[in-house]
């Protein structure tokens, strides 16, 4: 029987608003997350035992023995109602690890997708989001990859106004920034607005449009993770001053930052430019989904 595999698409935060942390310990958010034509992949394999990591960033996740593919798989089989032969998961890991792309919460999801369909369970994505949620805030969003706003832990769904697809640039200065000392550090100054809504448009009919709009919202992670991770200042520094970009943020926790632009062609121009300039980086031209 032929393998099978999903793409996980980076994840990318638009727009991050974040609340003061409740007295369990969690920030409640409000986030736009669009999803990236590139990510990691899964593969599943049948007749094979296993999960093995490559690709680019492989060695980042070296001895991670509770990986979320191995999770989501897990969570899959025990739905299940009988065993129906081996396979194994390989991760073919394209996503810088710890950037704010959300790879790991995709990962899963692509995997959770995978094997329910490897094994004919019946599991209709809302209960995969629901075992998608004990895995992780972001992952239920990743199950189905299109726009959504997220609120509540992450994990409260909801569909976007429409908006065009938008042609972006992802780069990331090749370090880490773990989301746990991000919000730690950003408990020390808490955005005043909290995890508010932004008042929508009308008409988002454009890149342009977009980007007006987005330039009335916020990341309220992207100042404390620069204060960890002052390469963070420096990429968004670099693209800032490209004139292909109609705006710069950080996604997430970091350390990825993107470049919103109006045309593919002006994408692919900065991120070549990019590459050539700044060697030790990653950066991609991506298109991410509209709604």
């Amino acid at each position: 029987m032929a393998g099978m595999d999903r793409l996980a698409p980076a994840k990318v935060n638009l727009f991050l608003h974040v609340g003061a942390p409740t007295p369990d310990g969690f920030h409640p958010v409000c986030s736009l997350m669009a999803f990236a034509d590139l990510g990691d992949r899964v593969t599943l394999s049948p007749g094979e035992s296993g999960f093995r990591i490559v690709g680019p960033f492989a060695s980042g996740l070296v001895g991670e023995g509770d990986n979320l593919v191995i999770r989501a798989r897990d969570a899959v089989l025990a739905a299940a109602p009988e065993p129906s032969g081996t396979f194994g998961l390989t991760l073919h890991k394209a996503l810088p690890v710890a950037s704010g792309l959300g790879g790991g919460s995709s990962d899963a999801a692509a995997t959770l997708r995978l094997v329910r369909d490897h094994l004919g369970v019946s599991l209709d994505d809302d209960r995969l989001r629901d075992m998608a949620a004990r895995l992780g805030s972001d992952t239920p969003a990743c199950v189905d990859p299109h726009p959504v706003i997220a609120t509540g832990r992450g994990e409260r769904l909801a569909p976007c106004p429409p908006f065009p697809d938008l042609p972006v640039v992802l780069v990331n200065p090749n370090v880490a920034s773990p989301t746990g000392p991000v919000y730690r550090a950003y408990d020390a100054a808490v955005a005043p607005e909290g995890a508010n809504a932004p008042a929508w448009p009308i008409r988002l009919a454009s890149p342009a449009d977009m980007a007006a709009f987005l330039k009335t919202c916020r990341n309220d992670l992207q100042a404390p993770a620069v204060a960890l991770q002052p390469a963070i200042a420096e990429a968004l520094a670099e693209i800032a001053q490209a004139p292909e970009a109609l705006l710069t943020r950080m996604s997430g926790s970091g350390a990825t930052c993107f470049a919103l632009c109006a045309d593919t062609s002006a994408a692919h121009r900065l991120a070549d430019r990019l590459a050539e300039a700044r060697p030790g980086w990653w950066v991609r031209a991506a298109m991410l989904g509209g709604a």
